[in-house]
């Protein structure tokens, strides 16, 4: 090896950013490891995804598709995303798959961008109403510039309104009529809404990112088979695996197909995150072994979760439905607007229970809303049941209403999540050797 003068000899304080950059992260990881991760858009990865996406993969290119490439060396990737293509059509119903983008955002992006024109008409839930930001005009439709109409929303139901949603559709005539949302506790009526849609020629989109792994797993709806002509989502929600996003259709029209590939690439993606793809595969595969039951064990722990909540004496939305028929749960601690959701979220996280604040209905204010938003999918990727969902109840009457010393409820969060430090649903189970992230 070439002696090159100083190449092998950092900085010492340079070495020190990078060093502030390895302990900010065994932080991150010793955070999680000792408590409860409940925030409903995070998930955590088997230890043969962790493997693949730490691959050579993760500095390699691979513009186009499978067999249709712009760089050499490709052969073997094609060998991964081909299979890929295949579990996903499996595991979702799907006659078109795309697994090359790097989020559900750039999902919607795409799929906007292959549906309609700057200025076209669109329909979406409101922010306000648990829309999520790429539905508005902040995000994926503003920077579409489409025309922008919000469902009016049925705030007992947590679903959009559906008379007045097939309305506003008959009236407006839009050319995208997008479905889903950030806050998602119940399936859409999907049937009648898309059925108006179609009724005017409008494309159904539907945004499964939250509940992606819930539908593979069939405990909440089937959108492909209800209406929906496209659907994007995420790959690290219910769906447990690396962060990335899905393109799919039932479309089996050829020009379609190619025009949702080509709004990926060139469209929104150059090279696509290889070692993610390859992550994502292997995610699939564990999915169709372990998909159905990890999905039912989510929805029941939710339920649970929901249920303990309330009988602990927190004001839990949806009563009249049962709380929820997804991953999350929605949690008022005040006034409209006042920031008690704020208050509660950093409380809990001084006790090791990570969650995010959220708007709840009648909140305008992002930054100071009355909500929590809970998610239960990490706690049960570790193996916690309903049993646990009520101990973690518990836990937050503690910090929350009971007002106990937050060192001592601390204490006991560690002591909970001490038990459950192996990744279940997965691959290599037996081999991990501990809490691995």
């Amino acid at each position: 090896m070439t002696d090159i003068p100083g190449a092998w000899k950092p900085k010492n304080e340079t070495l020190a950013k990078a060093n502030t950059v390895m302990e900010a992260a065994k932080a991150s990881g010793d955070l999680y490891r000792n408590g409860l991760g409940m925030i409903a858009s995070e998930n955590i990865i088997s230890p043969m995804v962790q493997k693949i996406v730490s691959s050579d993969l993760h500095g390699r290119y691979a513009e186009g598709l499978p067999g249709k490439r712009y760089y050499q060396g490709c052969d073997d990737f094609d060998t991964i995303e081909s299979l890929g293509i295949s579990l996903a059509k499996q595991v979702f119903g799907a006659q078109f798959v795309n697994i090359q983008s790097t989020s559900g955002t750039v999902s919607n992006i795409a799929a906007l961008k292959a549906l309609a024109k700057p200025g076209d008409k669109i329909t979406a839930v409101s922010t306000a109403d648990g829309g999520h930001i790429s539905h508005a005009r902040m995000g994926a439709v503003g920077l579409r510039d489409l025309d922008l109409s919000t469902y009016p929303w049925d705030i007992d139901r947590m679903e959009p309104d559906i008379d007045g949603a097939c309305k506003l559709i008959r009236e407006i005539s839009p050319k995208v009529c997008l479905i889903g949302q950030s806050v998602f506790l119940f399936p859409t009526p999907l049937k009648e809404i898309a059925a108006a849609a179609h009724e005017v020629g409008a494309s159904v989109m539907y945004d499964g990112a939250h509940v992606l792994g819930l539908i593979a797993g069939g405990q909440f709806q089937d959108p492909l088979r209800e209406g929906a002509d496209i659907m994007t989502g995420s790959s690290h929600k219910t769906f447990p695996g690396p962060q990335g996003g899905f393109l799919l259709s039932s479309s089996e029209d050829e020009k379609m197909q190619k025009k949702l590939n080509n709004a990926i690439f060139p469209g929104v993606c150059s090279s696509y995150h290889l070692h993610h793809v390859a992550g994502k595969v292997v995610a699939l595969a564990e999915f169709e072994e372990y998909g159905e039951a990890y999905a039912k064990d989510i929805v029941q722990n939710s339920r649970a979760l929901a249920e303990s909540l309330a009988a602990e004496g927190f004001d839990v939305l949806a009563e009249s439905r049962n709380y929820t028929a997804s991953h999350q749960v929605l949690t008022r601690h005040g006034d409209t607007d006042s920031g008690a959701g704020a208050k509660a979220a950093k409380t809990l996280e001084d006790v090791g229970i990570i969650t995010n604040m959220n708007m709840l209905p009648g909140d305008t204010k992002a930054m100071t809303p009355s909500g929590l938003r809970l998610g239960v999918q990490e706690l049960t990727r570790v193996g916690m049941g309903k049993t646990e969902m009520a101990e973690v109840a518990k836990l937050f009457a503690r910090a929350l209403i009971h007002g106990e010393d937050l060192n001592r409820v601390k204490q006991d969060v560690k002591n909970l999540k001490s038990g459950f430090q192996t990744i279940r649903y997965c691959f290599n189970e037996e081999e991990q050797s501990g809490y691995i992230l």
